[in-house]
């Protein structure tokens, strides 16, 4: 379990950096349709520290796919429904949606990551297939 926390950190830490960023391109395009004029300093706190956080447990919760004892399903599912609180959470938050949006969020996330997933997932178990076929030779 030490590990796996230590691996999460590890992840997290690697892509807490790319909040600044994120921050940066949600404002433009926020700014880019007339929706906002200027930041006060407590914005500019909250939206960057909220997004750091937000990259640290994006990156982080991948590691549900490194345990060996979770069904590959579950662990999509946990990782799916933490993404999907971290997201909706800190766009609330940041103002970057609003509650009346929740619906519409909540089915582009999930086409998104149904999308995502099955884009990597079934490469994957199409390669280790083949490996597997090669082996039994």
């Amino acid at each position: 379990m030490k590990k796996h926390i230590k691996d999460f950190c590890i992840r997290g830490l690697m892509f807490a950096w790319g909040g600044p960023a994120i921050t940066a391109i949600v404002w433009y395009f926020i700014w880019k349709a007339g929706g906002m004029e200027s930041l006060s300093p407590s914005e500019v706190l909250v939206g960057v520290l909220s997004t750091s956080a937000l990259a640290f447990i994006a990156a982080g919760i991948s590691i549900v796919h490194q345990i060996e004892t979770l069904p590959k399903v579950t662990a999509a599912l946990i990782q799916g429904a933490v993404l999907y609180v971290d997201y909706l959470g800190f766009y609330l938050l940041n103002g970057w949606i609003t509650a009346d949006k929740i619906l519409i969020f909540t089915i582009i996330f999930v086409t998104g990551f149904v999308f995502v997933w099955a884009a990597v997932y079934i490469p994957t178990r199409i390669r280790v297939e083949k490996m597997n076929k090669k082996l039994v030779k």
